[in-house]
């Protein structure tokens, strides 16, 4: 049964043009006016967060944009705070909507005396007050089962099925998806089924955390239009040397789709200098300048399908209708017009 009240959006500094993209998007679908909710997050000269919610949101559902990425500990603390305010202010009902979800990759303990942090993480969000998350392409997709609250995955592979059907078009014969490593082998797989191509697997080995010591290509690449996908984008070093190893395999070129463009340190450079010809990331982390400005990537909007997201879960109708290419048509229409 359709909610009696309207969506309210509240955003913390994360991402802020995101959020606003977000509220455009709805506002468009709802046909009439959506805003952000008036309120100020700040920090205190010790930077301690502080929260003041200038409009009354009794008996409101609420959502708050807030990736943790980096800083990630102080975007997830945002969050947290944001949350209790609302709780605090009798909300009705509060949903996180986290398009980066930080610490996912501590999702297990890899070896002994180690934390599970995305487990914490969780507690943390559970225990803030928080009814729902709705996050985009999690790590590992049993952190879902770390929360004992509804979670919504929406999925980038659909998104990215447009995207490669409108670049490629005429060349989707010669297109090869390509997993990074063999732990991504589902999401590549995902995205080959979407846009019937087949799939190659770059067998990745480390020595120790962060030196890769030898690649292997399992498939047969020569003559193809090499598209790796993963889900993350961070230092850009296993992309980055999968490319030159696919190249010297007979790739005629190599491209690449990231849900998340972390771009921690030297990855823009290292991405600028690479034999890759571009990297499709979204919006899901404030994009830097440096990022922006780069040359060879591409950012593509997940405003679309979050706001469609948000007004599913306010309406109680179906989420996963997302996770399918043709829902995703005409909420993209503009976008991929000449598909």
């Amino acid at each position: 049964m359709a909610a009696i009240t309207e969506p309210k959006l509240i955003s913390g500094n994360a991402n802020l043009t995101l959020a606003k993209s977000i509220a455009r998007r709805m506002s468009m679908h709802r046909g009439m006016s959506v805003n952000l909710v008036d309120a100020r997050v700040e920090r205190f000269n010790d930077q301690e967060i502080f929260v003041e919610v200038y409009e009354n949101v009794r008996g409101e559902d609420m959502y708050i944009i807030q990736p943790t990425s980096n800083p990630a500990n102080d975007n997830l603390m945002e969050l947290l705070i944001i949350a209790d305010a609302l709780r605090r202010s009798s909300a009705d009902r509060i949903t996180a909507v986290i398009p980066y979800f930080g610490y996912a990759r501590q999702d297990r303990r890899a070896k002994a005396r180690t934390p599970i942090s995305a487990k914490l993480v969780a507690n943390l969000i559970t225990e803030a007050g928080i009814d729902r998350v709705l996050t985009l392409d999690l790590h590992a997709a049993q952190i879902q089962g770390f929360f004992d609250i509804p979670v919504d995955n929406l999925y980038a592979s659909p998104i990215f099925a447009l995207d490669i059907e409108h670049h490629f078009k005429g060349a989707k014969d010669d297109l090869m998806i390509v997993s990074p490593d063999v732990g991504g082998v589902a999401r590549a797989r995902e995205l080959a089924k979407r846009i019937v191509a087949p799939l190659a697997i770059v067998d990745k080995r480390r020595e120790k955390a962060g030196e890769i010591s030898e690649m292997t290509v399992i498939g047969n690449v020569a003559g193809k239009k090499c598209i790796m996908v993963d889900d993350m984008c961070d230092t850009a070093g296993t992309l980055s040397k999968a490319a030159e190893v696919l190249m010297e395999s007979g790739a005629t070129e190599v491209h690449a789709y990231t849900t998340h463009g972390v771009m921690s340190g030297s990855a823009v450079e290292r991405i600028t200098n690479s034999v890759m010809k571009s990297v499709v990331i979204t919006d899901s982390i404030e994009p830097t300048e440096a990022v922006k400005s780069c040359p060879k990537i591409r950012i593509v909007p997940t405003a679309p399908i979050f706001a469609q997201a948000i007004l599913n879960i306010w309406n109680g109708t179906s989420v996963s209708s997302l996770f399918e290419t043709n829902t995703l048509v005409p909420i993209y229409e503009g976008m991929y017009q000449n598909r």
